[in-house]
């Protein structure tokens, strides 16, 4: 069985990677069973500054000291629960020390099982606007929906300021159920939560459209490449997705 190894970015989304990971081993495994797991957690506040000046270097940094504390713990891959943190990650990847799982390429994988080809995205602006997933959903021939400025804006802000924090208030509740509403009603078949914290306030149960939970995915994905009998099989850095 391999060692998982978990490199949080954020507190919240790497917290409930964790908790669903060991789950998620449960159900394979039997009660108080999973993979063994090694974390690590450098603080998301070192790197922010550098975020808002693009400075990914100094972002790079961080991330790669995280996977270096997972890869020294025994870990034999590693994933990383926030998907902002991919932008740096896809460019730095000829230094991973040992390789990752990519949280859109599971993503991707579900969505392609599902038979979608309209998707809506929720995340971080860097997210929503950012190359991770347009990259990928541009290249199946999906079509990507985003919500307008004003509620991509509003979006951004309550993740950093409210769910990071472990804040969840009903009103901001409300206006992401509505920003679902509003991209289904653009024509959207499922909706991609696109950041590790969103799943906290956004469920199944009250989302109009189908869910693609990025934290839950990419923990069970993790699970069941810990427990596959064969080798890692990577190409640049990152793992296949099962």
């Amino acid at each position: 069985m391999k060692t998982i190894g978990i490199a949080t970015h954020s507190a919240e989304g790497g917290a409930l990677c964790f908790v669903t990971a060991c789950r998620e081993g449960a159900k394979h495994l039997g009660e108080h069973m999973h993979p063994n797991i090694a974390a690590s957690a450098i603080p998301m506040g070192l790197s922010m500054a550098a975020w808002r000046s693009d400075d990914h270097e100094t972002v790079a940094h961080h991330l790669l000291d995280g996977i270096d504390m997972v890869d020294k713990a025994g870990a034999d891959f590693f994933v990383c629960p926030d998907n902002t943190a991919h932008i740096v990650l896809e460019k730095v990847a000829d230094r991973f020390p040992i390789p990752g799982l990519h949280i859109a390429d599971v993503v991707c994988h579900e969505i392609v099982s599902n038979n979608w080809t309209r998707v809506a995205l929720l995340g971080t602006d860097w997210t929503m606007t950012g190359p991770i997933y347009a990259s990928r959903i541009q290249a199946a021939g999906w079509e990507l929906l985003i919500p307008d400025g004003e509620t991509r804006r509003f979006i951004d802000d309550a993740i950093f300021k409210e769910l990071c924090n472990g804040e969840f208030k009903d009103g901001t509740i409300v206006r992401f159920i509505e920003a679902i509403a509003s991209l289904e009603a653009r024509g959207a078949e499922c909706v991609i939560l696109g950041c590790t914290e969103i799943p906290l306030i956004v469920t199944p149960e009250n989302s109009p459209l189908p869910t693609l939970d990025s934290t839950s995915l990419l923990a069970s994905y993790a699970v069941a490449e810990a427990l596959a009998d064969d080798p890692l099989v990577t190409d640049g850095g990152w793992l296949h997705p099962r």
